[in-house]
């Protein structure tokens, strides 16, 4: 009897290893850049980050044909998440990562989580943006939240399964960015390098326990403490000063991409904290600052790292999408990360050692002539470090020539679909005396330790407007340009039909070719529409998802908003689902 009770037990613990490896294999199948495209399971659709359905039923000779399946109305809050879908089921945030499950034919609501992360952030509400986006893996949807936590849910029920914190109360850390989960690892970064003395870092977690399986941090720490690794003392020789005291910044607030034949994570850093570098400590390239760093997915160990802007002093973070592709350059096939960062150039890069292949600008770029192919480094202006009391007028901004809404690329046109900005600034240097830059001297709410004049007194017509602009990034040639209404553009998705998707901050949602920019079908959508599309199948059928709302950080810069009239308080926040042949109408 005993042996008949143990031998039971055996063959149903065996049986659960099996469902759940089988689940686990299932789950990353479903990530893979191999992917069918019926379901949009992470931020980009699959781990390399490319924002493309390979979906064709909807194309550019139907598209036409594209009507409203459904919409659904969503209380205040942000609302420029990337929504998910698995299995026939959305899944998207609002607001402060209240996460909404709803049946993607009908629209209907499921459930909803509310982490409360307003209660909870206390201090770190004064920067806050809401989420960005959340992840699916294995049953589970994963979200961050204001106050830093990294919670797993349940998928089907809405009840969360566990949560980590992934920061410390008393700092200055908060997560907006959206989780990546690939093989069993779920790995988040955080915000918090323009406030505050933070130190940037992403960890991983075990995506079935939230067990803590490493962390790389992206700037070094005090040396009297020892370092972390090797990476980190080698970093600690670009640095001048006690940087440590400041905190350096470098934080991993939003691009991660994950290449799933060589298990490698790609971390793409922020700005230095205080911007200005002579407040951090003076010269040195400030390693990893504004940089790509590669890193072993199941250990976090440092693998290669490259970086765009050596010592920045101008918010120009590397924190924009990353996506992989292997594309026939120079008549040799490359395996590369392709990147267009805040500081105006785009960048392809072999992926397998960080080595730069080419680097040319998409927008009107004036802190440096070019990017040295030899030794990957910019030739700069000289005026462009604003130093001595001078006033640079400087392209790009420091909201960038990109911002965080996704590009997208096409392995079938093999063009990149970028969301251009094209926007000066003036920089003046702060007097750096008595720490007095620690109190006073507020742009845009950042201690910065210098001037920072969004308005520049420029006659330049391009200054403040923004374009979706089709690259090819095998020739560094702009295919096409579409000028795109204000000077924000939104997110944008690509599709196997022969399609762009893009919304804007003139309320329509619209659909190009991909091959030659032409407008094909646009739908009033009555509010700015700035978070990133998906696509997904059901039933056989494709459907196309967006939500509608500017998000926190375009409200902020409402002198540029003022020719569209958007109430962010009062704006309609909708989710808004396409299907070809789809008869719904919005409210009035």
């Amino acid at each position: 009897m005993k042996l008949r009770v143990l031998a039971a037990l055996l063959c149903a613990a065996l049986l659960g290893a099996c469902q759940k490896s089988d689940g686990a294999a299932n789950a990353d199948a479903r990530i893979s850049d191999k992917s069918d495209g019926v379901d949009w399971p992470a931020y980009g659709r699959s781990a390399g980050e490319q924002h493309f359905s390979p979906l064709k039923q909807i194309n550019s000779e139907n598209v036409g044909k594209l009507g409203l399946a459904w919409s659904l109305d969503l209380g205040p809050g942000n609302s420029v998440t990337a929504p998910i879908a698995v299995d026939g089921v959305l899944y998207f945030a609002t607001g402060y990562s209240v996460v909404h499950a709803v049946d993607a034919k009908s629209g209907k609501l499921l459930w909803t989580y509310d982490p409360k992360a307003p209660e909870a952030a206390k201090h770190k509400l004064r920067q806050g943006w809401g989420s960005r986006g959340i992840a699916w893996w294995n049953g589970k949807i994963y979200t961050g939240t204001q106050d830093g936590r990294l919670i797993a849910i349940d998928a089907k029920t809405g009840k969360p399964v566990w949560s980590t914190m992934t920061v410390e109360e008393s700092d200055s850390r908060y997560i907006t960015g959206a989780p990546r989960v690939f093989r069993g690892v779920a790995i988040i970064g955080h915000g918090g390098g323009d406030v505050g003395k933070t130190r940037g870092y992403a960890t991983a977690y075990d995506a079935e326990t939230g067990k803590q399986l490493w962390r790389f941090y992206t700037v070094p720490g005090n040396p009297a403490d020892g370092f972390e690794n090797a990476a980190m003392e080698a970093a600690a020789k670009t640095w001048s000063g006690e940087w440590w005291k400041l905190g350096g910044g470098g934080t991993v607030w939003n691009a991660i991409t994950y290449d799933e034949e060589s298990d490698t994570i790609y971390l793409g850093t922020g700005n230095g904290s205080p911007w200005n570098q002579k407040a951090r400590g003076g010269p040195g390239d400030n390693l990893y600052l504004c940089s790509i760093i590669a890193v072993d997915a199941k250990t976090g160990a440092y693998k290669w790292h490259y970086q765009f802007n050596p010592g920045d002093t101008w918010d120009y973070n590397a924190a924009m999408d990353m996506q992989l592709a292997e594309l026939k350059i120079g008549g040799q096939a490359r395996k590369v990360v392709m990147t267009a960062p805040k500081n105006g150039f785009f960048y392809v890069i072999d992926r397998t050692n960080g080595k730069l292949i080419s680097a040319e600008p998409y927008v009107k770029v004036n802190w440096a002539s070019k990017i040295d192919l030899a030794t990957g480094r910019p030739v700069e202006n000289p005026k462009a470090r604003y130093q001595n009391g001078e006033t640079f007028v400087m392209w790009p901004a420091p909201i960038g020539a990109h911002s965080w809404q996704p590009m997208a690329f096409s392995p079938k046109t093999e063009l990149v679909y970028i969301p251009a900005i094209q926007k000066a600034a003036s920089w003046t240097d702060y007097e750096l005396k008595n720490d007095q830059w620690e109190h006073g001297v507020p742009n845009m709410g950042v201690r910065a330790a210098a001037m920072v004049d969004m308005f520049p007194k420029t006659k330049d017509p391009g200054d403040g407007v923004s374009f979706l602009v089709a690259w090819d990034p095998k020739t560094q040639k702009e295919k096409w340009r579409y000028k795109t209404p204000g000077f924000l553009p939104a997110s944008v998705m690509a599709t196997g039909g022969g399609l762009v998707f893009q919304g804007g901050l003139d309320g329509q949602f619209n659909a190009f070719s991909a091959d030659a920019g032409t407008k094909l079908w646009s739908f009033p959508a009555q509010a700015a529409v700035m978070a990133p599309p998906i696509s997904y199948s059901i039933d056989g059928k494709q459907y196309v998802t967006v939500l509608t709302g500017l998000g926190t950080s375009g409200g902020l810069l409402g002198r540029l908003l003022e020719p569209f009239k958007i109430d962010y308080r009062t704006q309609k926040r909708r989710v808004l689902t396409f299907v070809l042949d789809g008869k719904a109408t919005l409210p009035p």
